[in-house]
């Protein structure tokens, strides 16, 4: 792959028809790694843990880690910046997440995001560093709620393309964006983050890019699944990852640690996991008893100001 993306300009398997930048470079050999004052990890969520432990002890203490990585990895239940904090303690890292389709930035259509980073005068700093004049990045402090956003989006997508590949209606898509940007909001405070960060670019401005496009793999793979397919099947003729079909799982074990209630999140886990059918689980969501809808919210976030999680 980095011989052909050299050759050519261009990466086929991923982004056919994009010209890449003269400048761009591929290459397998991590010690061209350690002259590098920044890396961006971009590899898919549940393999950043192996991807980047070899370059421990390889890099310069000062070298900036942005983690573009969206999830949360399956056997630990931890963030990617925990990840990359456990594996390569001494260096500084960012978060950078949001509606960000990879195909429209590589074409240089207009893209915002968030940059979060441990201050939020280093993430401005990086901000205007990536940033051009097509795609603005956001400085935040946030990194925890950041990537909360990031992540249960995915899980959010899957069910609203199950939702519309079934037929439910605009009215049940925009009912699951809502009231997952609840799910996604509590658990994102109980995990530490903030709740005005889901109201963000990398919160809601995600969750309504993934929730509402079939360019969203996610989206895709909910679509199929309620069209009749065997998620296997559908995985397996794909060459890139649908990252909520791994989330789903951690996401829900999460928040059950958290003491969080999850309903969609632990009904997409139970489709793509446990063997439960569609259709039961719609009817199951849609016989939950009426509430009201500050409840887990609002009234939630104001319950774990003290950091503390109450179930």
């Amino acid at each position: 792959m980095a011989d052909a993306i050299n050759g050519t300009r261009t990466n086929p398997a991923y982004l056919p028809g994009v010209d890449l930048d003269p400048r761009i470079g591929a290459t397998v050999d991590l010690s061209a790694m350690a002259e590098c004052g920044r890396l961006l990890l971009a590899v898919p969520a549940q393999h950043l843990r192996r991807t980047i432990a070899p370059l421990a002890g390889r890099l310069a203490p000062s070298t900036e880690l942005v983690v573009c990585a969206k999830g949360i990895e399956q056997e630990t239940l931890c963030l990617m910046s925990e990840v990359v904090a456990a594996l390569l303690p001494v260096h500084p890292v960012f978060v950078l997440s949001g509606p960000s389709f990879a195909r429209e930035v590589a074409l240089g259509r207009p893209t915002a995001v968030t940059l979060a980073g441990p201050d939020l005068a280093g993430a401005a700093r990086l901000a205007g560093e990536l940033g051009s004049e097509r795609f603005r990045p956001y400085a935040g402090d946030d990194v925890i709620g950041a990537q909360i956003g990031g992540a249960i989006k995915n899980v959010l997508a899957i069910a609203c393309g199950i939702a519309d590949g079934r037929g439910l209606g605009n009215n049940a898509r925009a009912a699951l964006i809502t009231r997952g940007l609840a799910e996604l909001t509590r658990l994102g405070v109980a995990k530490g983050g903030r709740a005005d960060t889901m109201m963000g670019l990398s919160g809601l401005g995600d969750l309504t890019l993934t929730c509402t496009s079939t360019q969203s793999r996610n989206y895709a793979l909910g679509a199929e699944l309620a069209a009749g397919r065997e998620l296997a099947a559908i995985l397996d003729g794909r060459n890139s990852v649908a990252e909520g079909v791994y989330t789903a799982a951690a996401a829900r074990a999460l928040a059950a640690e958290l003491g969080v209630d999850v309903p969609i999140i632990e009904a997409i886990d139970a489709v793509l996991n446990r063997g439960a059918d569609i259709d039961d689980v719609i009817g199951a969501l849609l016989s939950r008893p009426f509430r009201a809808e500050a409840d887990g919210t609002a009234r939630g976030i104001t319950e774990l100001e003290d950091g503390k999680p109450k179930s």
